[in-house]
């Protein structure tokens, strides 16, 4: 289903586990270090990606006002719908009928939703707007191929 600002909401498919091989050691993106050479264990990925499964969903993102914060045009968040919006976490809200994916940040002046490329302004939310946060992104999957 996609909405009007490009943000397309997956609907949910695959309920069950996903196992994948899980190398139980860190990679070094500096100078290269003896790894182990088996693997530990595997690992569910809709488990490890959604601990909340009927309070989550997965949506992708079109448009590039959030690529600061790595989030590129054609990544998938999940969003998890149970964790309570919070001051600079990234949320994907209705503001005024329109989906929206931006940072929230509150202060004393209000509310407001940031983006992640100066080439956007910031919103200021007003009492005049019809605005609700739909839930808090937990997870961004980017297509290493793309980037």
């Amino acid at each position: 289903m996609e909405h009007a600002t490009g943000i397309i909401l997956l609907t949910n498919t695959h309920i069950g586990p996903l196992p994948l091989p899980f190398f139980d050691s860190t990679v070094s993106a500096g100078f290269p270090s003896p790894a182990a050479d088996y693997m530990q264990e595997e690992i569910d990925l809709n488990q490890y990606l959604r601990p909340r499964p009927m309070a989550s969903f997965i949506i992708r993102v079109k448009g590039d006002s959030m690529k600061d914060a790595y989030i590129p045009d054609g990544s998938l968040l999940i969003v998890d719908r149970s964790v309570k919006p919070a001051s600079n976490k990234i949320v994907l809200a209705v503001l005024n009928g329109e989906l929206v994916l931006k940072r929230l940040v509150k202060s004393n002046a209000g509310i407001s939703l940031m983006p992640a490329n100066s080439k956007y302004a910031p919103i200021q939310i007003t009492d005049d707007m019809d605005f609700r946060v739909w839930g808090t992104v937990t997870q961004i999957i980017i297509n290493a191929l793309t980037v």
